[in-house]
């Protein structure tokens, strides 16, 4: 498969630039080739299913200089000071300091996909808290026509059970359910288990290579041994796993695939740089639910490679053709095994 396979046109106005709820929900049926909107997702679910969700929290590391320079903070390096980051670093002039609330300094130390910079004095996690937007998607605020985040964004871009602080992104699945949505799945007698993967680079990065060529940035990832035990418990019973999000998939999926070691306790604990794109076998997503994601990216490789190519395109023709809201503020798609 061509990386050009995965390009699709879309109407710029259904780029979603803010959380509507409810969300409308398109769900493929998949064995009966059936794809239609749907009001109600959760008859889909059985008696004994199971839904894997994903509880980490979005980091606020966007921060921007006195002169409104925009530096995303990525990783903190282990040489004191010294930050792994995404910035425009052609607009920044050499052996130019940007500064920053506080006093705080940054210096360019290297350029590239991805960039260093020396901070002085050391950030710290209150600093950020003070002073950094969450790192909402540059379209977004590129369609909003605005360089910040909205103060609604810190609500809305995290999910109602975040609770391990790590990702750089949101798994925007998971904004479209509350937590009494989970109850009343719960109530129905689905089993809702956690796992964490800490989004990355890997998940945002843009393909800029062939699809063979392409290399994923690993992520962390923690998978409980009861979730786990949770997950085969169903897989062995004939029942269902859903997984809540392309984040989920690619944490399950990697520890099938014995990609994630185990630690102590027996916890799948380590970092994935799995890419799956069509031609990947699934061992054990049966449902998967998850956005309408951009063309040429890994999430929609991983959608196409779950579903079916053509059926996924026709699905997108489907839903742009009765205006669903597109990406990570959007509507929501459910591929169903």
């Amino acid at each position: 498969m061509q990386l050009s396979d995965l390009q699709f046109e879309y109407p710029p106005e259904l780029v979603a630039t803010e959380k509507k709820t409810p969300s409308r929900i398109l769900v493929a049926q998949l064995a009966l080739k059936k794809i239609a909107e749907s009001e109600d997702l959760f008859s889909y679910f059985g008696e004994g299913d199971v839904l894997v969700i994903n509880n980490t929290k979005v980091l606020a590391r966007r921060l921007f200089s006195e002169t409104n320079f925009e530096i995303l903070f990525l990783k903190e390096l282990p040489e004191p000071g010294l930050w792994q980051v995404l910035c425009p670093s052609s607009q920044w002039p050499k052996h130019t300091l940007m500064k920053f609330a506080e006093g705080v300094t940054a210096e360019l130390v290297d350029r590239g996909r991805t960039q260093v910079v020396r901070v002085t004095p050391q950030l710290t996690a209150e600093y950020f808290s003070r002073h950094a937007d969450l790192p909402l998607p540059p379209y977004i605020l590129k369609t909003r026509k605005e360089k910040r985040a909205r103060a609604q964004d810190k609500f809305d871009y995290q999910t109602s059970w975040a609770k391990i602080p790590g990702s750089l992104a949101a798994p925007t699945a998971s904004l479209h359910f509350s937590r009494e949505q989970i109850e009343e799945l719960r109530a129905k007698g689905v089993q809702v288990v956690e796992m964490t993967l800490h989004v990355g680079l890997g998940t945002f990065l843009p393909i800029t290579t062939s699809l063979e060529e392409h290399k994923m940035h690993s992520e962390d990832v923690l998978i409980s041994r009861e979730t786990w035990a949770a997950v085969l418990a169903a897989k062995s019973k004939g029942k269902k796993v859903w997984a809540l999000g392309t984040t989920v998939t690619r944490a399950l999926e990697s520890a099938a695939a014995g990609l994630l070691p185990k630690d102590a306790t027996y916890n799948f604990s380590g970092e994935t740089d799995i890419f799956i794109r069509p031609g990947f076998g699934f061992q054990i997503v049966d449902c998967l639910l998850t956005n309408f994601h951009q063309p040429e990216s890994t999430l929609l490789a991983l959608v196409a490679a779950f579903a079916g190519l053509e059926t996924v395109k026709n699905a997108y023709q489907i839903a742009i053709e009765n205006e669903f809201r597109l990406f990570s503020y959007g509507d929501l798609s459910a591929w169903i095994k």
